[in-house]
């Protein structure tokens, strides 16, 4: 399993969302950037602090043309209870089989917790920068909006 890093073409996807529907990657990216993060469990105290602090700064992320998409294993029907408990404005993707985790390269911590990892790809499909952190979850956020500045997204 090799990482997706800096200047990889990100790879594409198609995972079912909360709302029902399926999302791809390369339909959100014709619209503009995208932020994808992938986050280990919903409903747990990091997770859901990273993904109030994303739906926090969501005004943020649509100003400067991008946006944003959660990734889990969890369940659709799980999703959807997570995003309705969190009033979550962006879509948050089942990865049942962990297969787009493992085509990112996104790693378990201690083998055991998925990792907790954000992208921000260009409207060009190429990813411009990685943060990797499972502790500082709500710092993924602040992360994603200070590259999308610097790339001028």
């Amino acid at each position: 399993m090799s990482k997706v890093k800096v200047g990889d073409r990100a790879p594409d996807f198609s995972l079912p969302s909360q709302e029902g529907g399926v999302v791809r990657l390369a339909d959100l990216l014709a619209h503009g950037s995208v932020v994808v993060y992938f986050y280990p469990k919903d409903r747990t105290p990091g997770c859901t602090a990273e993904a109030g602090a994303f739906r926090d700064s969501y005004p943020e992320f649509g100003k400067l043309g991008a946006e944003v998409v959660g990734i889990s294993s969890d369940s659709v029907e799980s999703h959807r209870g997570f995003a309705e408990d969190c009033d979550l404005p962006f879509k948050i993707l089942s990865d049942s089989d962990g297969k787009v985790r493992r085509e990112y390269g996104v790693s378990s911590s201690m083998g055991l917790v998925p990792g907790r990892v954000t992208y921000v790809i260009d409207k060009a499909g190429t990813v411009r920068y990685v943060f990797s952190s499972q502790l500082q979850a709500t710092r993924h956020v602040k992360e994603a909006l200070e590259s999308l500045r610097a790339i001028g997204q």
